[in-house]
């Protein structure tokens, strides 16, 4: 047996050999991409020759490099051959160096014929042999690994090397003479790989090729995408990690404008006629309840905190409407398992609830609001597709068991945009900016060709700071007979107080101002807005939300009233619409999964949902409402 390997060891070491392969053992801090560079090769040689290397290289490695493979036609080869030797007699300040310069021969071939130099110094007289060489020009044809490439349309570097699986470096260290800028119908060297390793270049994404140094924290803020979803998206991600030169692919929509989002009319569908699966649902609700800093036994203390917490008033409005939405599903003959857990606004005490409990058999999680606590439920249930619901906030990742019931910021801007360019009897727009929302009202003015815009003055004394003011007469002769949109683009409240005012003063019988925004924030929620103003410039906004119409007869309202004595808060409506859609959904199906199709659109009190699936598997609602400002009440808007 050993016979038989050492001689398979010798007739591969001759194979090798024959071929004049190259052996080399790795470096410190080398990784097959610089070594590949170094000798002019493809990673796909390298790995070729060398399967391990596939998994993981270690310093002091050897490593078997074929020869470069860049040149398709054959090398010119200068080989020097022994033809004799001549003697000469060393003479006084002779050294080794001046005589390998004087007879044009090395060190080493000079110590070769006089073998005593590798141990004895030159002396005077010694009579030493010179070498003799002649020069013999070859030439030697590769047996190349690299195959010619047409580029096609669309095509550009980044997707060819994402293609035959190497870097852009690598792709144009083979195509020395390559364009900076290549065309289609360009003839480009690639890797010689097989036609099944070829990956598939898809218009749905975009390629990008990693920067030196830079880290998946880095890409998440650039590209918006996970380490996870990049892995997700280029699998040899897990076995290399990130490396400068990679090309990635990635979801196209990372580069495109806000305003590209499709937006789909879909009719509301009665769940009520579907209900099927009358199982009982285990649903569990984590909110951050902070009891632990609540003194039950004193009431004033616990109605104090409560009255003066916001976010304590916010998370029992809301579990207040989870328990009324329980209630109208029993009625329905859906029952319910509900376990409430207090996460403390703390994600190590949420990590905590899941290392202690079981959620395996949940139906569903409502919660928790923190992001951190959020993301670290979601990623513990996910192996067990537990759907997790995103109530209040939106997740920083949509894993494949989230659904995020708030919808994405762009479907509501490019809502409005499309709104307003849907009106046919508008005569003009206008838009208001401060300074922060600059680059978003140029693009919003790109989509109203001939629109003003009008942006907050500067500073007197420091003109890099916004004073948030315009002056009243930059909108005198703006404003004429019909009807002119103005959208008001600002965070701050002073800033949208001055301009609403100042707008209100341009209405008249033959001039209707339309006052509109990409998003409504705080800035008119301000203590210094007036709705009458809102209401006489017609306020239009995209909203998650609609106030419920108090005109018509609503069961939820009068019941709230009824155990409370106020109207329910939005916080109420919210956690009720939530949990009746949530159980309305498992009982019309298997599972939530099979009842959220993106043709399935549900409404309840002030909430509407519809969810189509994320990029990466998740689920987020691309259902809401038009409203605007009408007689001091906020109605939705046709």
């Amino acid at each position: 047996m050993r016979n038989f390997l050492a001689t398979l060891l010798i007739a591969f070491t001759i194979g090798l050999s024959a071929q004049n392969y190259i052996e080399h053992k790795v470096q410190s801090g080398e990784t097959i991409q610089t070594i590949a560079k170094k000798y002019l090769v493809t990673p796909f040689d390298i790995y070729a020759l060398n399967p391990d290397a596939k998994k993981k290289i270690q310093p002091n490695t050897v490593l078997i490099i074929p020869n470069s493979k860049i040149k398709n036609e054959p090398l010119i080869e200068n080989k020097r051959e022994l033809t004799g030797y001549k003697t000469h007699k060393v003479k006084r300040k002779e050294t080794i160096y001046s005589l390998t310069k004087k007879y044009g021969i090395s060190e080493e071939e000079l110590k070769k014929a006089n073998r005593h130099l590798y141990s004895e110094n030159l002396k005077k007289g010694d009579k030493i042999k010179i070498p003799q060489f002649r020069t013999i020009t070859s030439k030697r044809t590769l047996n190349n690994t690299v195959k010619k490439y047409t580029v096609q349309p669309k095509e550009g570097k980044w997707r060819i090397a994402y293609k035959f699986g190497v870097s852009v470096a690598e792709l144009e260290a083979l195509n020395p003479n390559m364009n900076s800028v290549i065309q289609p119908g360009d003839i480009l060297n690639v890797p010689n790989i097989k036609d099944q390793e070829e990956k598939a270049i898809e218009a749905s994404f975009g390629y990008y090729e990693v920067l030196p140094k830079e880290t998946f924290y880095g890409l998440k803020g650039k590209l918006n995408l996970s380490q996870e979803q990049l892995e997700q998206l280029n699998p040899e991600l897990k076995a290399t990690g990130l490396k400068a030169g990679m090309v990635l692919k990635v979801p196209d929509s990372s580069t495109k404008d806000i305003t590209s989002a499709e937006i789909v009319d879909v009719k509301i569908t009665n769940l009520r006629r579907n209900l099927t699966n009358f199982k009982t649902k285990k649903i569990a609700l984590m909110m951050p309840y902070q009891l632990h800093k609540i003194d039950v036994d004193s009431v004033e203390e616990a109605k104090d905190r409560i009255k003066n917490n916001k976010l304590l008033s916010i998370v029992l409005d809301f579990h207040v409407g989870v328990l009324m939405a329980l209630d109208s599903a029993k009625h329905l003959g859906i029952s319910t398992d509900l376990k409430v857990f207090d996460t403390r606004y703390h994600a190590a005490i949420t990590s905590k609830l899941l290392a202690e409990n079981d959620f395996s058999d949940y139906d569903a999680v409502i919660g928790p609001m923190e992001e951190q606590s959020f993301d670290r439920v979601a990623s513990a249930l996910k192996a067990d597709r537990i759907p997790v619901i995103a109530a209040m906030n939106k997740p920083k990742q949509v894993y494949s068991n989230v659904f995020q019931t708030l919808p994405e910021d762009k479907l509501l801007r490019k809502t409005m945009i499309d709104f307003v360019k849907a009106d046919s009897l508008k005569k003009s727009v206008v838009i208001i900016s401060d300074r922060a929302n600059k680059l978003s009202s140029e693009s919003l003015q790109k989509e109203f060709p001939g629109s003003k815009l009008i942006l907050s003055r500067l500073d007197k004394k420091n003109k890099t700071k916004d004073a948030y003011f315009i002056y009243h007469t930059e909108l005198e002769n703006i404003f004429s007979a019909g009807k002119t949109y103005v959208f008001l683009e600002t965070n701050n409240d002073s800033f949208a107080s001055s301009v609403i005012s100042m707008l209100n003063g341009f209405i008249d019988s033959k001039t209707e101002i339309i006052l509109t925004t990409l998003k409504k924030g705080k800035a008119f929620e301000g203590k210094n807005i007036d709705n009458i103003n809102l209401s006489n410039l017609k306020f239009h906004y995209a909203s998650v939300y609609k106030d419920y119409d108090e005109s018509k007869n609503n069961g939820f309202v009068k019941a709230y009233r009824k155990a409370y004595g106020v109207s329910p808060s939005k916080y109420v409506a919210r956690g009720f619409d939530i949990t009746l859609d949530l159980l309305m959904r498992l009982a019309s199906a298997e599972n939530l999964y099979e009842a959220s199709g993106d043709t399935v659109e549900t409404e309840y009190i002030e909430n509407k949902f519809r969810y189509t699936t994320d990029f990466f598997g998740g689920y987020v609602n691309q259902a809401f409402y038009v409203v605007k400002f009408d007689d001091l009440r906020v109605v939705k808007a046709n």
